[in-house]
């Protein structure tokens, strides 16, 4: 995936949390606070591992369990609300975009990734750390961006 085309994934999902008139989600849903800040975290990790990546250690992994309920409950108590979650999400996902535009040839490196989110995003394997953000920008980002707009009220 270029980075172009993760930056629109992430422009379609900011441009949704930002036209509002959300409702609350199904039982066992995230709310759009949740749904950010689970995303913003999810950058910070795979930051991570994309500079581990580009720095060439030998030995990385990408675990994106830290980033579900319950842990994403505390990210929600931002200082700043909403906009603050969605401030760190313009910033985390402009850094992931900038690296991914740095990673050339080391996209190739193997990297343990766990990503397992319903039935949408399940992801228990040995990838090239290039095809795990490929999945996280045809896939991940996506199952999110329905998930928002299945937040908003059915039109009468």
């Amino acid at each position: 995936m270029e980075a172009a085309e993760l930056r629109r994934a992430y422009d379609d999902l900011l441009t949704e949390v930002a036209a509002g008139g959300f409702g609350p989600p199904p039982p066992g849903g995230l709310t759009v606070a949740q749904i950010v800040a689970h995303l913003a975290a999810n950058d910070e990790l795979m930051i991570e591992v994309t500079e581990a990546v580009l720095a060439g250690s030998p030995w990385t992994y990408y675990d994106a369990q830290p980033t579900l309920p319950p842990q994403v409950d505390a990210m929600v108590a931002h200082p700043a609300g909403l906009s603050g979650l969605v401030a760190w999400l313009q910033t985390t996902s402009g850094r992931v975009c900038a690296l991914l535009d740095r990673l050339g040839p080391a996209a190739e490196t193997p990297v343990d990734c766990h990503l397992r989110e319903g039935t949408e995003v399940f992801v228990e394997e040995s990838l090239p750390w290039g095809r795990m953000l490929d999945i996280h920008g045809r896939i991940h980002l996506p199952a999110h961006l329905r998930e928002l707009r299945g937040l908003r009220p059915a039109a009468c």
